[in-house]
């Protein structure tokens, strides 16, 4: 395999974690007696530009299909992100009603929703038909489409340049990030701004976040790989920020080469502590398997006590991350005999791989569970609000990732 970047070969292993279906293929009842699809799930890294990166054994368009599952809205932590961005970037680039937004990956309209109600112009790229017309739903206009080089042309001669592209939590899922970039450099205003958001590598490895390594996320980023990735394109990164969203993310923004924004001081303390932490070395890749399997056991370790012990734990959020952590953990009804969640899409369904049925979260509380396993860790202050009658019983929360903690 060759870096989908620099093409340079790989050969440094980063972390395999065996085999598992796309982890947001949940399953119909009538779909549990007939074969499942599984993929490799192992991640290398390139030396040369250092992305690390899934070997593609899965098709973008068999995992992101028209029931793709994951609807943005749901938490009510994302929404306020979301909106909190929405008012700090349109003050930051005095956007108003002459200007024009573009998001890609714009779900199903959790985020666009509030540059509407300011009354500016705005159009989402989001090629799944569920989230599409969820957002359609809330009076937006989607394009229903991948965005690549070629789509961007079509879409900039139909409804013009952007002022602003917000392109938040998407770079990761595209299996040709050279491609996706340069159609983002096409919808871009010669003074126009992209906003990436992504999680940070230097978080996953250090936090030992390997449950965020899923079929869909081709790339795993740090400022050092992605700069030239941009610069390839024409783009050129002018700031950036940590966020606390996702167990620790970075916000780029970025214009186009010969753009007026000056480059702040935050691109180059970043990259000074990528480099710190030895994001640039083979070494910091080594000890991450070995990091990831002690997870593994502790959570095996954990359900295994409780359940000798006639306790009851049900896990709480059918996420992409819980769906990668139970898989690699060989965890199934056995141990977790139920998973639940708000989203109605999931309801009733079961989870890929483990085939752990997805209940609603009042049923949860109905059943009284001694341990709430809360898969979503990067969301468990709104979970343990949400479900904080368990105390009455008794009943405490969990998390395994970085390592087994009841809260």
């Amino acid at each position: 395999m060759k870096c989908r970047h620099c093409q340079s070969p790989l050969q440094l292993d980063f972390v395999n974690l065996g085999f598992a279906p796309p982890s947001n293929a949940y399953r119909l009842a009538t779909d549990l007696s007939t074969p499942e699809t599984r993929y490799p799930l192992r991640v290398k890294v390139c030396e040369q530009c250092w992305l690390v990166q899934t070997e593609d054994f899965a098709r973008h368009d068999a995992l992101f299909d028209a029931q793709y599952a994951y609807f943005s809205s749901t938490s009510s932590t994302w929404l306020a992100h979301a909106q909190s961005y929405v008012a700090m970037i349109t003050q930051r680039l005095a956007l108003d009603s002459a200007s024009f937004v573009v998001e890609v990956a714009a779900n199903d309209g959790y985020l666009l929703q509030y540059v509407a109600q300011r009354g500016i112009r705005c159009l989402g790229i989001e090629p799944t038909y569920s989230t599409a017309q969820a957002a359609r739903a809330k009076g937006l206009q989607i394009e229903e489409v991948f965005l690549g080089a070629a789509s961007a042309k079509t879409l900039r001669e139909r409804h013009g340049a952007a002022d602003l592209v917000a392109a938040n939590n998407v770079l990761a899922h595209v299996p040709d990030i050279n491609d996706f970039v340069a159609g983002i450099e096409i919808l871009l205003a010669p003074e126009g701004t992209v906003t990436f958001e992504f999680p940070h590598l230097l978080n996953l490895i250090a936090q030992t976040q390997f449950d965020t390594i899923y079929h869909e996320h081709f790339s795993y980023l740090s400022l050092l790989a992605v700069q030239p990735i941009l610069q390839q394109a024409g783009l050129r990164v002018y700031d950036v920020e940590n966020l606390p969203t996702h167990g620790g993310s970075l916000r780029i923004y970025a214009c186009r080469q010969n753009a007026a924004q000056p480059e702040q001081a935050s691109v180059a303390a970043i990259i000074a502590g990528e480099k710190a932490a030895g994001l640039d070395q083979s070494a910091v890749y080594h000890d991450f398997q070995a990091r990831a399997d002690a997870v593994r056991l502790g959570l095996q370790a954990f359900l295994l006590e409780q359940k000798r012990a006639g306790k009851t734990v049900i896990g709480y959020g059918a996420a992409a991350k819980g769906n990668t952590l139970l898989n690699y953990a060989g965890v199934d009804g056995l141990l977790l005999p139920q998973v639940a969640d708000a989203a109605p899409s999931k309801q009733g369904k079961y989870l890929p791989g483990s085939h752990i049925p997805v209940i609603t979260p009042q049923a949860l509380l109905d059943a009284r569970p001694d341990f709430v396993l809360i898969l979503p860790w990067n969301l468990k202050h709104e979970v343990m609000q949400q479900l904080a009658q368990i105390r009455e019983w008794g009943g405490q929360f969990v998390v395994a990732v970085p390592e087994v903690e009841i809260l």
